[in-house]
């Protein structure tokens, strides 16, 4: 996953720094737009390494690191989608976004049922929702 996620940095990361035909331009968007892609994809990584270090052996707590680590994949699947659009100078795919929010939605949905007081939930909980909230940025900045 570690390395999906540095692909699709890397990819976004070469759309910000490419001066291409204008339509092409418009599908990259502005400076605002594109920090928000990037924060989407950093906070997916980083809260995919901490759900790692989220320790628990019961199995309310393995289900539930199980299922935020599948909602966090398809998540990363649905950026994948969008990066490879815009590559391709098309819109950003509806279903795409739509995958990348209940994929983030998920993770949050299972992580909220385990113990918040344990550092390690707290702080995967904590870059999921900058993660949901950079999601949301991309959607109202990204037009």
């Amino acid at each position: 996953m570690a390395r999906i996620i540095t692909a699709i940095l890397s990819v976004i990361m070469v759309l910000l720094l490419v001066d291409a035909a204008p339509l092409f331009s418009r599908q990259i968007g502005d400076v605002q737009c594109n920090v928000a892609r990037l924060a989407i994809v950093s906070d997916l990584a980083q809260t995919n390494s901490l759900l790692s270090k989220i320790t628990g052996t019961d199995a309310a707590t393995t289900s539930a690191v199980s299922t935020a680590k599948s909602g966090l994949s398809s998540a990363g699947d649905g950026i994948k989608t969008i990066a490879a659009a815009l590559i391709q100078g098309q819109a950003a795919p509806a279903d795409a976004r739509n995958q990348t929010g209940e994929g983030l939605q998920t993770a949050l949905t299972a992580l909220n049922g385990l113990n918040a007081t344990d550092p390690a939930v707290a702080s995967t909980i904590s870059k999921l929702n900058e993660a949901i909230s950079a999601g949301q940025s991309v959607v109202s900045d990204c037009n």
